[in-house]
């Protein structure tokens, strides 16, 4: 079983690579809040938006990936100067009420594209697809906006993706979704460790001035 997966890794073609590699710089760099992740995060999705499309029938991935490389201009402005003072803004976190939204809304959401594209094409595995689509466009906002929760959801959908590539044959995009899991456990402690000193330190600036 080694040798075969050793095989079929070193089958993978250049833009599967590139794909990879990129996305891990992203992921990382992401993780320390580094603006200078949205940078490889486009190189990323260009090159998996063409795999998705070209080699692997993972329509609604590929247009996802689209989409990543529009909302990556946007996430670039708000982690440079998206702030007070034209810095970069604040780790913040959701509500109860916003996380039953974004549940509820993105299972819904998910059932009906699941649906159409199952109809209309012969997109592979189109309910998955639908979901992790679906739910990734919603958690990319959430990093965006620096949504400390994004790491929690990141964790399932990473984790149903290691599946639907793998099924797919995509044998290296599931190894890197494996690995995402591993730096998405590490951006979560990272970025709460973050959010709770600057809620110490506002704490204490509030005491100050009264």
């Amino acid at each position: 079983m080694w040798e075969t997966l050793v095989q079929e890794i070193q089958g993978q073609s250049w833009i599967d690579w590139l794909a990879v590699v990129t996305a891990i710089l992203y992921l990382v760099l992401a993780s320390l809040e580094s603006p200078y992740c949205w940078g490889w995060g486009i190189i990323s999705c260009l090159a998996w938006g063409y795999a998705a499309f070209y080699l692997y029938d993972l329509y609604l991935d590929g247009f996802l990936q689209v989409f990543y490389v529009a909302l990556s201009g946007w996430g670039l402005y708000l982690w440079v100067k998206g702030g007070e003072n034209e810095t970069s803004i604040p780790i913040t976190t959701f509500r109860m009420w916003e996380h039953a939204v974004v549940i509820i809304g993105g299972l819904l959401v998910s059932g009906l594209v699941g649906w159409l594209f199952s109809s209309c094409t012969k997109a592979a595995a189109p309910y998955l697809d639908a979901l992790t689509t679906v739910f990734s466009v919603i958690i990319t906002f959430m990093v965006v906006y620096k949504k400390l929760e994004n790491w929690l959801y990141w964790m399932v959908i990473d984790s149903i993706y290691v599946y639907l590539y793998w099924s797919r044959g995509g044998i290296l995009f599931s190894l890197l979704f494996m690995v995402y899991l591993v730096i998405v456990v590490v951006g979560y402690f990272r970025w709460r460790r973050q959010f709770r000193e600057a809620q110490d330190s506002l704490f204490l600036q509030s005491g100050e001035t009264k």
